[in-house]
């Protein structure tokens, strides 16, 4: 990547369509060195293995670059705004770079919406900082639909060294193309808070049930707390009744939790409220502590999935 033109003022969002491991680290070395030789704090979110092909490339300056594993801190894509805006909070008044791939090959397709939902609401959650992001994605084994969509949630592309304004920007309606109804399960067991007495009975059944699935027991007290987080959002701002459903898929323990409220901050549980705020930390907080989170916001309510990895039991040998 070679920047030709002087560094604009505000957010600069693209995305890097890459071919090669050669192509992705032509584009990403030069990118962070330069943004080191104008002193820019730097944080640059991959997989591990190409984090470990980035140190070799940049050499002792490596040591100058906050270095996270995405596939950990991001598997959840709705904890990345708070990773990456705590880092633009710990350097105030500076231009700050940054680089991730919040989808890589292997993202499920339970993951996937999250991860467009995340790339469309850094336009929001960034604008006005002093932010230069580039967000890479595998041209090669990725599907035409992620190329897509990518267009569509940031305003500028990569190509030939220089970025490009992108005729397809338009992260409202990537957002919306990506709330759709949930899936649930005929074999989820159910329970009603209806007041913040029946909290108490809320955590056991979650408990009981997540016992059986196997769940460990630093996941049951995650559990517990997003029951919590979760009912108690729905009663104190929803203003309704929350429908708990907790079933099994594809390794996970899902906690859902329906409410005939309306979801009208997209930016609600992505970065953490301010600190003498004492409200809007719940969502926050599910985000933290689930391994995935996924949302949709309809007229008659608002449905949350919270999905929590369940250890695979051990194999026994006779």
């Amino acid at each position: 990547m070679r920047e030709r033109r002087a560094e604009p003022a505000g957010l600069v969002h693209s995305a890097l369509f890459y071919r090669s491991e050669q192509e992705y680290l032509d584009a990403t070395v030069p990118f962070i060195a330069d943004g080191l030789d104008k002193g820019q704090p730097t944080i640059v979110a991959l997989p591990e293995e190409k984090l470990a092909a980035i140190r070799d490339g940049l050499g002792d300056a490596a040591v100058d670059v906050a270095m996270t594993d995405i596939t950990e801190a991001g598997r959840n894509p709705n904890r990345l705004l708070g990773l990456l805006g705590a880092f633009v909070a710990e350097h105030p008044g500076e231009r700050v770079r940054m680089v991730g791939e919040p989808v890589w090959p292997s993202r499920t397709a339970d993951e996937y919406p999250a991860c467009v939902r995340h790339e469309a609401l850094c336009n929001t959650a960034f604008a006005g900082n002093e932010v230069t992001g580039v967000c890479l994605y595998d041209a090669e084994q990725l599907a035409d639909t992620v190329l897509f969509d990518a267009c569509t949630t940031h305003p500028l592309l990569w190509r030939n060294g220089t970025a490009d304004r992108s005729a397809d920007y338009a992260p409202d309606a990537a957002i919306a193309r990506y709330n759709q109804p949930l899936p649930t399960s005929a074999d989820a067991a159910a329970y009603t808070v209806r007041s913040l007495a029946d909290l108490t009975g809320a955590r056991a059944f979650a408990s009981r049930y997540a016992g059986w699935l196997g769940l460990s027991q630093a996941g049951i007290a995650d559990l517990q707390l997003a029951v919590t987080e979760l009912a108690t959002n729905s009663l104190q701002h929803a203003k309704s009744h929350c429908r708990l459903a907790i079933w099994q898929h594809n390794g996970h323990l899902v906690c859902q939790a329906r409410d005939r409220g309306r979801f009208d901050d997209p930016m609600a549980g992505h970065r953490l409220p301010p600190g003498n705020a004492i409200t809007g930390r719940g969502l926050f907080l599910v985000n933290t502590i689930a391994d995935l989170v996924r949302t949709h916001a309809a007229e008659a309510g608002t449905t949350i999935q919270a999905y929590f990895r369940l250890t695979p039991s051990p194999v026994m040998v006779n």
